[in-house]
Formats: C-alpha cells, sequence, structure tokens
C-alpha cells in the first residue's frame, strides 16, 4: 500500500530540505546501516521517472516547502489530520474490542483486536504521516508543537511511501 509522509526538517534552502527528507526517508527505509525498516520504499515529488509513485500516484505536490508558506500549512495540515483520523480509527477498534472481546478472543487477535492495539501505540509506519529530522514519528499535538516552536527555519518534505 502506498500513503504519504512528511518530514519536517530545519535547512535554509529547498535543496537542503529535500536532502535532508531523504535522509529521514532512508532512515524510515532502512537505508541506512543502523536503522531499521518501517517502510519498502520512497519516492520523494522531485522524481519524474515512476508510473506508479509519486505525482504518478498522487498529482503534484511540493518538492520541499517551508513550513510557515500556505503550502507548507496546507501539507502540515494533511499529515496533521491523517495522524489525528488515523489514530482515533484505531482507537475506537482497540475500545470495541475491549468492550465487545473475550481476552482469550483478544489475544487470539480476533478481528485484528491486537493489530489496533499496536497500531495505537506505534512510533512510525502507516499510522504516523508526520516525521522530525530524526526520522522519529510525530504521534501527539504537543510533540508537533515543539517541533514548530524549537526550530529557526522548517521545511515539510513529502514522500509516498510503500509498506
Amino acid at each position: 500500500m502506498h500513503m504519504v509522509i512528511y518530514a519536517l526538517v530545519e535547512a535554509s534552502t529547498e535543496n537542503e530540505a529535500l536532502a535532508a527528507g531523504k535522509t529521514v526517508f532512508n532512515r524510515l527505509v532502512g537505508s541506512e546501516s543502523h536503522s531499521c525498516a518501517v517502510f519498502d520504499y520512497f519516492v520523494t515529488f522531485d522524481e519524474e521517472d515512476t508510473s506508479v509513485a509519486g505525482k504518478a500516484r498522487w498529482g503534484e505536490l511540493p518538492t520541499a516547502v517551508p513550513v510557515d508558506s500556505d503550502d507548507g500549512q496546507d501539507l502540515l495540515e494533511r499529515g496533521w489530520q491523517a495522524t489525528e483520523e488515523e489514530f482515533e480509527r484505531n482507537l475506537d477498534r482497540v475500545k470495541e474490542a475491549i468492550d465487545e472481546l473475550s481476552d482469550e478472543e483478544i489475544m487470539r487477535n480476533e478481528d485484528l483486536a491486537r493489530h489496533a492495539f499496536h497500531q495505537v501505540g506505534a512510533y512510525d509506519g502507516p499510522t504516523v504521516f508526520l516525521y522530525n529530522e530524526y526520522a522519529n514519528g510525530i504521534r501527539h499535538r504537543e510533540q508537533l508543537d515543539r517541533v514548530l516552536e524549537e526550530s529557526e527555519i522548517l521545511w515539510i518534505v513529502p514522500a509516498d511511501v510503500h509498506f
């Protein structure tokens, strides 16, 4: 499956931001020796030679834009809204499992209950859409606000990832 995720990185120029974003995405696909693969691969929106990912799948998105620009705010809102929606969806599944299933049914992963528990607690992967420059998932609003406040010149870099 494909999804668009976003890296929030400090940079002075669009090229620096794109390079920093690619570093984040490389960590998330396990390209660096000390990283563990969360996604299978990524395509940034500067790439023209793919027919199944990036622009070919999602249309035109900025390659990298300052967070405080209109486009940056739009991307940030998309990423944060997707994070909240996915969290709420999985949390509802967890609550339903607790109300309706026995402990043994949950242990057997009836109705994918354990999967929902795992997704609610995930630090990265398909339920997390925003990442800081260290490839750490941004999971709650206070964490996002801290990243936004601590940076001088913050850019947002989108990428299409496959998982």
